[in-house]
């Protein structure tokens, strides 16, 4: 329980509280205005930033093997994590469940506590951030660097350093802005930490330590489908790389079980040797081979290959404009961001579970005519992970912002079909995984409608 506001030791907090605001620097001034523009969204962007530098593929070894990153010897090449499209939509995830059952947790204690800000209770204090109606204890700034800097130091180790800074920069600014005494950051930090606590145990038992799989499960992925008379998806890169995260399709959903996954496999792609593919790859080839200027603005825009933000990172840099263009609360923010990527990261199972089941080529592997605009994804075709990443954000954002629902829409149609232009994926990868995007946002739609938040 909080002390009282009139004891010796909160009178002392406030005093601090006073002294640092006669002294703030320059620098203190510009880190406060750095986070004014809210907690959930600059962690937000620091993640995708993170997410940029990791998401670099390993080199080669001098024999042609690669070296797998390891959690266990982060700071060994390759520096872990590669943080490539399924990594970073499951990183985004659980940053932002943890987030946002830490914000409900706190608001839950203020309003239980119920303890003034310094600035309403010592008239000599200024409030320099935005006025809010919150009691102080506990501090949600604490609350939020705290869950934050948990969370990323398990997901991205070799930046500890860095995370703790922003982390403390964050508290910092709470103190120094008149909205919390000492007390205050130091029961949200407890309150952060426990609540990463209960998220990371979730991390360590969803089953993402098996997704790399070995070599046996590579080879048997590639005689299944040569046992069925087809061809099996291979790495176009050389030497061959092992396929990206095969078992990801295993890992723990947030919005439906794994019977759910199952059910939402599509159906069996055509034969590599059928007229239908015959078709399929000549889609391909006419695309590729009547390209405007439109078109390749679609290819690039929408790329979000090696060294970027991943698709997903790139829908939550879209919704992160939607929710400063409205205003959001932090806690609204918290809550769009954890339903956006609890979808993505389903979507990211519910993809890689169909990609490796097929262990389908890609169209440049059975028609070498095909001149790709992108680099070409080192797993297999069936279905596009944009257009099942962007099928889910587009669904779940067009509900919580109605009127940007056509704009959302359009985006996920266009971040789709640039797939096609871009060479290197068939009409039908397209258009089957927007459809499933879209089914798997619904059951973001629904856990919205009941979680209390609407």
């Amino acid at each position: 329980n909080p002390q009282a506001t009139t004891s010796a030791d909160y009178q002392s907090e406030l005093a601090e509280v006073k002294q640092a605001q006669a002294q703030l620097s320059e620098q203190q001034n510009a880190t406060i205005k750095y986070w004014s523009a809210g907690g959930v969204l600059r962690w937000n962007e620091i993640m995708r930033e993170l997410v940029a530098k990791y998401n670099l593929p390993p080199y080669q070894n001098e024999d042609g093997t690669y070296p797998i990153p390891s959690s266990a010897n982060p700071f060994q090449y390759p520096y872990f994590p590669f943080s490539n499209p399924p990594y970073a939509a499951r990183a985004y995830a659980y940053v932002s469940v943890a987030q946002y059952d830490a914000m409900v947790a706190a608001w839950q204690f203020k309003k239980q506590f119920n303890r003034a800000k310094p600035s309403q209770i010592d008239p000599s204090i200024r409030l320099i951030s935005n006025e809010t109606q919150l009691p102080a204890y506990p501090s949600e700034e604490a609350t939020m660097s705290s869950v934050s800097l948990e969370m990323l130091k398990l997901l991205f180790p070799t930046e500890i350093d860095f995370l703790t800074l922003k982390a403390e920069e964050q508290k910092n600014v709470a103190l120094w802005t008149g909205r919390a005494v000492k007390s205050d950051l130091t029961a949200g930090t407890e309150l952060g930490k426990a609540i990463a606590n209960k998220v990371i145990a979730r991390v360590k038992s969803d089953g993402m330590g098996a997704a790399v799989g070995n070599v046996s499960i590579w080879k048997k992925l590639e005689d299944d489908i040569v046992a069925k008379g087809e061809t099996p998806w291979i790495s176009l890169e050389s030497p061959k790389r092992p396929p990206m995260l095969p078992v990801f399709g295993k890992v723990k959903t947030w919005l439906f079980d794994d019977a759910e996954v199952i059910k939402l496999r599509p159906a069996t792609p055509p034969s590599t040797k059928s007229l239908q593919m015959q078709q399929e790859i000549q889609m391909v080839k006419e695309a590729t081979d009547n390209l405007d200027r439109e078109k390749i603005r679609m290819v690039h825009f929408w790329a979000d290959g090696a060294g970027t933000y991943t698709p997903p990172g790139h829908w939550n840099a879209i919704a992160a404009d939607f929710v400063n263009q409205a205003q959001f609360s932090d806690i609204r923010t918290a809550r769009t961001f954890a339903l956006l990527n609890m979808a993505m990261m389903d979507a990211a199972v519910c993809c890689w579970d169909t990609k490796y089941l097929y262990f389908f080529p890609r169209p440049s592997q059975l028609d070498a005519s095909i001149k790709t605009v992108t680099g070409v994804p080192n797993f297999p075709a069936y279905t596009s992970g944009h257009s099942t990443f962007s099928g889910a954000a587009a669904t779940i954002l067009g509900y919580l912002f109605p009127s940007q629902k056509t704009a959302v829409e359009k985006m996920a149609e266009e971040a789709s079909i640039s797939r096609l232009y871009g060479g290197i994926h068939y009409k039908m990868d397209c258009e089957i995984g927007l459809r499933c995007g879209k089914s798997i946002g619904e059951y973001a739609i629904r856990r919205a409608k009941i979680d209390g938040g609407e």
